[in-house]
């Protein structure tokens, strides 16, 4: 496997990042993961958009200028045989606060570190698609917006590890988190939408979410379909009596829940609109 790593190519086991690493030390760093289909890369500009702003919220400069990432990105996925008509592609990209001595301060360390790492998208089991997921609702709580925002996607990942360590011990796909007003906000790696009525419900990015780009995508699709959105702050109990649920992210796309908290969600199957979107997801791929 090649990695790239601070501006140039080297194999897996020559990847080596420094143990005083403020990343590893501190979690102070910052990540996009992206996917492509076949050697298209799914929406690259939004991604490393995201990216570039994470970075500038915690003041990190990116050591490389947004016009590079194309060429970068598509060399990892051509030395790693992915981005092919056969085989999609998985792409990470990390950028860290670099090497510097033991300590929190910013200025201890010179320079960033970039890594860009490109292996197989293992698609989900089409199984899931038909079926749909059963997730709980997690103890743990998703972390302050004013403490740390939702919008910075920090490789800090602990909040969203201790929700799915509660989803692994109680045999569900994963975790919702709620806020600390109790309010729903979004699972350990994805958007959470759900149908009442007839109405396309997800939760406000006020209530402390990451602004996913899927989640973007589907909601412009909802408005072309006439579909009747509303973002708002919502309860457990709103989403208990839902007609319809799921999620969404980059590499899973649109994925059903049947059921949360091991309530079966509407019929227990995935419901007309989920499969709409799906539909009109897949069909609208090539745009994006």
């Amino acid at each position: 496997m090649w990695i790239y790593l601070n501006n140039k190519f080297v194999t897996d086991k020559e990847a080596v990042v420094s143990v005083f690493d403020h990343g590893f030390l501190y979690g102070d760093g910052v990540y996009e993961t992206i996917r492509s289909y076949g050697p298209r890369i799914f929406m690259q500009d939004e991604h490393l958009s995201r990216l570039f702003r994470s970075a500038a919220e915690i003041g990190l400069t990116i050591p490389i200028p947004a016009n590079n990432w194309g060429e970068i990105l598509h060399e990892a996925m051509i030395r790693n045989e992915v981005g092919t008509d056969l085989r999609d592609a998985y792409l990470r990209i990390t950028v860290s606060r670099g090497a510097g001595d033991i300590g929190l301060d910013p200025a201890l360390c010179s320079s960033p570190t970039v890594v860009v790492m490109a292996k197989p998208l293992e698609p989900l089991s089409p199984h899931l698609y038909e079926t749909g997921v059963n997730v709980i609702v997690a103890s743990t709580k998703r972390n302050l917006p004013y403490a740390l925002s939702p919008q910075i996607k920090t490789t800090n990942f602990l909040n969203n590890i201790q929700a799915k360590r509660e989803a692994i011990a109680a045999g569900a796909y994963d975790s919702i988190l709620l806020n600390w007003e109790q309010h729903l906000t979004e699972c350990t790696i994805s958007n959470l939408f759900f149908v009442t009525d007839g109405t396309l419900r997800t939760p406000a990015l006020e209530c402390g979410l990451l602004d996913g780009i899927t989640r973007m995508i589907v909601l412009r699709l909802a408005e072309e379909l006439n579909i009747h959105v509303e973002k708002g702050r919502y309860t457990v109990d709103q989403l208990y009596q839902a007609d319809e649920c799921f999620l969404t992210n980059t590499s899973m796309e649109i994925m059903p829940v049947t059921s949360v908290d091991r309530r079966p969600v509407g019929d227990g199957k995935p419901g007309p609109l989920t499969l709409k979107l799906q539909e009109q997801f897949r069909a609208a791929r090539s745009r994006f």
